[in-house]
Parts: C-alpha cells; sequence; structure tokens
C-alpha cells in the first residue's frame, strides 16, 4: 500500500526517527518554495543523503523553482556537495514553454517514466536554447551578484519599515517575512505602482525575478517597495 509521510524541513532528527528500508524516498526541495523561501542549515541536505544510503532509500530532489541557475548554481542541491538519486524540474528550464523532466542515472527502459509536457520537438529546443543562454551569458553569477544586492536592499528597507521581520534567500530566490497579516494588500499596491510580485502567506512577499535583472531593475523595485511600505 501506497502512502506518504510528512516530516518537519531542516530537522534531521526527525527525518531519521521516520527513515528506514521500508520508505521507498525522500522527497525534498533543496529550499522551499511554497512555503515562503526556506533555506534549511548548510549541511542538511548532505545529512539527508547519508540517511537515505544508508537505508537504501532514494533522495529524489524537487528543483522546480530552485534549479535552472536561479541560486547561482545550476541545481541548489549542488551547494551541499551532493548527488541525488532523481532530480526533477519543469518551469524555467524552457523558459516558460511548457516541459516536465526527471533525471537519473538509473537504468530506465522506454517507458518506464513519461510526462505530460516532456519529450517533444519543440519543449526540448526551448530548453536546449534556455540551457545555452543561462551558460553563455553567465547568468547563474549574475543571480548571485544581483541576489546579494537586491537582499542587501532589502534588508536597508527593514531597519526602515518596521513591518519587515526578515530577508532570506539565495540568489534570486527572495523572501521578506513580515510581522503583520498584510502580504496580499502589499503584493495589489505593488502591482498599481507596476511591479509584480507574490504573497507566499499572508506574512511572506516572495520574490523570483528574471535571472536577467539588473541592479538598476531592483533599484526600481526597492524605489516602489518603499513607497508601498510608507
Amino acid at each position: 500500500m501506497f502512502s506518504w509521510q510528512f516530516v518537519p524541513y531542516d530537522d534531521i532528527d526527525a527525518l531519521e526517527k521516520e527513515i528506514n528500508s521500508d520508505i521507498a524516498g525522500v522527497i525534498i526541495e533543496p529550499i522551499q518554495g511554497e512555503a515562503g523561501i526556506i533555506v534549511p542549515s548548510d549541511c542538511y541536505l548532505k545529512k539527508v543523503k547519508e540517511l537515505c544510503s544508508k537505508n537504501k532509500v532514494l533522495m529524489i530532489v524537487d528543483e522546480v523553482q530552485s534549479g535552472n541557475g536561479r541560486t547561482g548554481k545550476y541545481f541548489a542541491y549542488q551547494h551541499s556537495g551532493i548527488k541525488p538519486d532523481i532530480v526533477t524540474t519543469a518551469k524555467g528550464l524552457a523558459n516558460g514553454v511548457p516541459i516536465g523532466v526527471c533525471i537519473s542515472d538509473y537504468d530506465f527502459d522506454k517507458g518506464d517514466h513519461a510526462s505530460t509536457f516532456g519529450g517533444n520537438n519543440l519543449a526540448c529546443a526551448a530548453a536546449n536554447a534556455t540551457v545555452d543562454f543561462i551558460i553563455d551569458n553567465n547568468l547563474m553569477e549574475n543571480a548571485v551578484d544581483v541576489g546579494e544586492y537586491f537582499m542587501s536592499e532589502l534588508n536597508k528597507l527593514k531597519s526602515k519599515h518596521p513591518v519587515i521581520k526578515e530577508v532570506r534567500g539565495k540568489g534570486l530566490m527572495i523572501a521578506v517575512e513580515l510581522n503583520k497579516d498584510e502580504g496580499k494588500k502589499i503584493v495589489d499596491n505593488c502591482l498599481d505602482d507596476g511591479m509584480l510580485i507574490n504573497n507566499a502567506a499572508e506574512n511572506i512577499l516572495r520574490f523570483l525575478p528574471p535571472l536577467t535583472v539588473t541592479k538598476k531593475e531592483i533599484d526600481k523595485a526597492i524605489s516602489i517597495l518603499d513607497k508601498v511600505l510608507s
């Protein structure tokens, strides 16, 4: 019988209590996106991999949001120096053209795995072009440089606006946690001023700008957010 077991994120002790050889696989985001850009402690993913290997359990990493150069490496798990058994990605891989990919070095036979948006000529051509563009234009390096600048400017706003509780993220995967449940109101007001962001929760603003974003565009975003928070 197939079933799921959820454990707290970034809690290796909780995972160790639940994992055993009867478990088929551990599915994990290297950085939680929908939860509000939760970046785990430095050794967490490495310890997860060690537990999985010890119990002969597959480590399956979901890189749909964190992959394709967004955090400064092509996949976010690479920051931890590990190699998952399976990696999934989509969205940014083909720059908006629908695609879904499952990556593994296991020997799959034809028909063992399928995807609604995987394998067609258009999607694969778009993915190849996107990957080439990311690498050829140093967009991973840009994600690090501009991401650090963005977080620095957001932290300056934090000192100015008490409603900001925390700024966190990696590369161009960034969140602002608020002291109040005013996320939707702020998102709507930012949209009125020409900036599109979203709220992962009522107290969390999420920023996932394109990898081509410039510091000049970040300055404009900061100016709009400053005005809205004021």
